[in-house]
C-alpha cells in the first residue's frame, strides 16, 4: 500500500502589526498662536528697551547751558574791539551749532533754544561794548589834552568820570556771566520736571493698557471662535 506522504503544514505566521504610536500630547493651535505672539511682543519690548539703553549710554550729556557762560566769560575779559569781536565772533558760531544741534537733539530743544536766545544776547552787548569802548577812548583822549592845558580840576573830574563809568560797565558784564548761569539751572530744573512728568505719563498708560499677555489671549480667543465657524459653513450646496 502505497503511503503518499502529506506535507506538514507550514506553522502559521502571525501577521506583526506596527507598534502604535506613542501619543505626544499636541498642543491646540490656539495655544501655539497665542505663545507666539505674547513671545513676539515680549521680544519686541525687550529690543526697543535696549536699544534706548546703547543710545543713552552712547550719547553724552551736553551741558548747553555752558555756552552762553563761556561767550559771556570773553566778553567781559575783552579789553579792546578786536578782543570783543573775537568773542562776538565765536558767539555767532556757537549760535550756528547750536541750530543745527537742535534738529538732531529734539529731547533737548527747549534747552537749546534757551541758550541761542542768551548767545544772541551775547551779540548784541558786545556791539554794545565796543561802542562803551570808543566813547571811553574819547574820555581818556579828553583827560590827556586837559592834563596837557594843566588844566588839573578838569583833568581830575575827567579821570573820575571814566573810572565810573568803567567800574559800572564791568559790574554789568559780571552780571552777563551770572544771568547766563541761573538760566542754565533753571533750564536744567524744567527739563528734569518734564522728564519725570513724562515717564509718569508713561507709567499710568502701561497700567491702563492691556499686557501682552490679555492681547495674546484675547487673539487667540478670537482664532478659535472663528475656527468652528469655517468648518461650519465650508460645505457646498448641491441643490438646483
Amino acid at each position: 500500500m502505497d503511503v503518499t506522504s502529506v506535507p506538514a503544514a507550514a506553522p502559521q505566521v502571525q501577521p506583526q502589526t506596527a507598534p502604535a504610536a506613542r501619543e505626544t500630547p499636541t498642543s491646540s493651535p490656539s495655544s501655539r498662536e497665542e505663545k507666539t505672539l505674547y513671545e513676539m511682543m515680549r521680544d519686541a519690548q525687550e529690543k526697543i528697551g535696549a536699544h534706548k539703553d546703547r543710545l543713552k549710554a552712547a550719547k553724552p550729556k551736553v551741558q548747553y547751558g555752558d555756552v552762553p557762560m563761556m561767550a559771556y566769560s570773553r566778553l567781559s575779559r575783552a579789553r579792546n574791539r578786536a578782543q570783543v569781536n573775537a568773542a562776538a565772533g565765536y558767539a555767532r558760531r556757537q549760535i550756528a551749532r547750536l541750530k543745527a544741534a537742535k534738529h538732531t537733539d529734539s529731547d533737548n530743544a527747549k534747552q537749546i533754544q534757551a541758550a541761542i536766545n542768551q548767545l544772541q544776547k551775547a551779540v548784541t552787548r558786545a556791539g554794545k561794548k565796543n561802542r562803551e569802548l570808543d566813547r571811553e577812548k574819547l574820555a581818556e583822549s579828553r583827560q590827556k589834552k586837559l592834563e596837557a592845558e594843566h588844566r588839573t580840576r578838569q583833568a581830575q573830574r575827567e579821570r573820575l568820570e571814566l573810572r565810573r563809568k568803567q567800574a559800572a560797565r564791568m559790574l554789568r558784564e559780571s552780571g552777563y556771566v551770572r544771568e547766563a548761569e541761573i538760566d542754565k539751572r533753571m533750564q536744567s530744573h524744567i527739563a528734569a520736571t518734564q522728564a519725570e512728568l513724562r515717564n509718569q505719563a508713561q507709567s499710568l498708560s502701561a497700567a491702563f493698557q492691556p499686557s501682552p499677555e490679555a492681547v495674546a489671549q484675547e487673539y487667540a480667543a478670537v482664532q478659535a471662535s472663528a475656527a468652528p465657524e469655517a468648518v461650519a459653513g465650508g460645505g457646498l450646496d448641491l441643490q438646483a
